[in-house]
């Protein structure tokens, strides 16, 4: 992982490959529960094609707190967790998950209705957007970080938690800002098919594939409807990119310790 050098660390020993991915995977694990609930509001702010404002009379979600109130409200706690297994296993039929009761009444009424080839909805902006966005996401990382060691701590070898909470932080609210709109016509297109599922948070809308997609977001809803999401996406980028290095650094710390004691 970028802005990690276990042989940098003072008076400990390089982690193996093995120590280095159970660091990662628990990090990956924990930041997922933690930030699933921005995760749900995210995608019922994308899913809507109203605007997200408190003056148009038929908008279900206009704001974060709005929203939290209104599916908690609604649907129950456990309801900000929808999509959390398919989130871990980095299932592509996560955001359809959004509109249905559970992974497994998901996964049987897409194949049911559209066959195999409905779990790949939304792949084609997912491909483009992979590459820029963890492009950016390492790239500002190290630059954020040698900022801090010029700006902060010079001279000074080891990077603290928090240094990596906040570059981390930084660096996924940039990236994930410049490849927000391709992330919403993934969601857009992943629940293709099943408009009468997610009736409930508004208007429905077809699509035709990627650009019949991004033609029609830019016709109907203007240029802000690419950024429907954008504030809590903005939280979940900073807390996720954020807490995946700082629990990352931490795991790899404690293995450090662990062996250093045994």
């Amino acid at each position: 992982m970028v802005g990690f050098d276990p042989r940098a660390r003072e008076g400990g020993r390089a982690l193996s490959p093995g120590e280095a991915a159970v660091a990662g995977s628990i990090s990956g694990f924990l930041t997922r529960v933690l930030i699933n609930p921005l995760d749900v509001i995210k995608i019922r702010f994308q899913l809507q094609i109203e605007r997200l404002s408190v003056s148009e009379p038929a908008a279900k979600y206009h704001g974060i707190t709005q929203a939290t109130n209104t599916i908690f409200r609604e649907e129950g706690l456990q309801a900000f967790w929808k999509g959390h297994i398919p989130a871990q296993l980095l299932s592509i039929s996560y955001g359809a998950v959004q509109v249905y009761k559970s992974l497994w009444h998901a996964v049987v009424t897409m194949y049911r209705k559209e066959g195999p080839l409905s779990f790949y909805r939304g792949l084609t902006p997912c491909i483009l957007a992979v590459f820029p966005y963890a492009g950016f996401q390492f790239a500002f990382y190290n630059i954020f970080h040698n900022i801090a060691e010029w700006a902060v701590t010079p001279g000074q070898t080891r990077k603290s938690n928090v240094e990596n909470l906040v570059c981390g932080s930084s660096a996924g609210v940039i990236s994930k800002t410049l490849t927000y709109p391709l992330d919403l016509l993934k969601k857009r297109l992943q629940v293709g098919g099943f408009e009468q599922a997610h009736a409930a948070f508004g208007q429905v809308q077809s699509y035709n594939g990627f650009l019949d997609c991004a033609y029609q977001v830019a016709q109907k809803e203007g240029l802000r409807g690419f950024f429907k999401g954008l504030s809590p996406s903005m939280l979940k980028a900073a807390l996720s990119t954020g807490l995946i290095f700082f629990w990352y650094e931490l795991f790899c710390d404690i293995l450090q310790l662990k062996e250093g004691t045994g």
